[in-house]
C-alpha cells in the first residue's frame, strides 16, 4: 500500500493533499496578521533556483481596495473575492536579483552571470514565483484555512493597478475557513500509468 512510505500521518496527509480542495465560498471569520506570518513561517522554505524568491505578496484587507480587485476579476471570481475573509494577489518580482547576493552568498556574481538579460531573468521570476504559489496554497491549508486560487481575471490591469511597475500579478488568492457550500464535487485525477515513464 503506497501510505506505508509517506512519512505523514494520514491526518495531515488528508489536510494538505487528499481532502483539499479549492474553497468556493467562506465562513467570516477574518483571517488575523498572526496566522499569515505563521503561514509564511511555512512556505518561505520553498526551493528555487539559485534561491532566488520572487514571490511577492499583497494582502488585500481595505473595502476600497477589494472593490478596485473585484473590478478585474472575471465573472463568477467577481463575487468570490468579494465574499472572501481575506484575498492575497501574488506576484513575480523581475527584480528579484537586488535580493540575490545576500540570498545566494556562494556565488554572489549569479545576478549579473545568469540573470543581466531581461527576459531571462523574467521568465526565471515567473517559474519561481510559481513554484512558490504553490507552497503558499499548501500552507494555506497547512495553517487550517483554505485557499481558492484564481487566474480568472486581468493580470495587467491588476498589476498596474496594485503593484510596482517590476512586479507582475500571477494568481489571485482568496482566504479563509470554508463554510458548508465551499466545495465542489472532486474531479478525477491520471493514473500513475498516464503520468509517469519509465527510460
Amino acid at each position: 500500500m503506497a501510505s506505508e512510505f509517506i512519512a505523514l500521518d494520514k491526518s495531515a496527509q488528508d489536510l494538505l493533499f487528499r481532502e483539499a480542495r479549492t474553497a468556493n465560498s467562506f465562513t467570516g471569520e477574518p483571517v488575523t496578521e498572526e496566522q499569515i506570518q505563521a503561514l509564511y513561517d511555512l512556505v518561505k522554505w520553498a526551493p528555487t533556483s539559485f534561491n532566488q524568491q520572487p514571490l511577492r505578496v499583497t494582502l488585500v484587507r481595505s473595502d476600497e481596495a477589494r472593490a478596485r480587485l473585484v473590478a478585474q476579476m472575471w465573472d463568477n471570481n467577481q463575487a468570490k473575492t468579494q465574499a472572501a475573509p481575506l484575498v492575497a494577489i501574488l506576484a513575480a518580482d523581475h527584480r528579484f536579483t537586488d535580493e540575490l547576493p545576500s540570498q545566494f552568498p556562494v556565488f554572489p556574481q549569479a545576478k549579473d552571470v545568469f540573470f543581466s538579460d531581461d527576459a531571462v531573468r523574467a521568465e526565471s521570476a515567473r517559474l519561481n514565483a510559481t513554484l512558490q504559489i504553490a507552497y503558499f496554497i499548501i500552507g494555506v491549508r497547512a495553517i487550517g484555512l483554505a485557499a481558492g486560487p484564481m487566474t480568472g481575471f486581468n493580470a495587467d490591469a491588476v498589476s498596474k493597478e496594485f503593484l510596482p511597475e517590476h512586479q507582475e500579478a500571477l494568481t489571485v488568492v482568496n482566504i479563509g475557513v470554508p463554510d458548508a457550500a465551499a466545495w465542489y464535487d472532486r474531479l478525477p485525477r491520471l493514473g500513475y500509468e498516464k503520468v509517469f515513464t519509465t527510460v
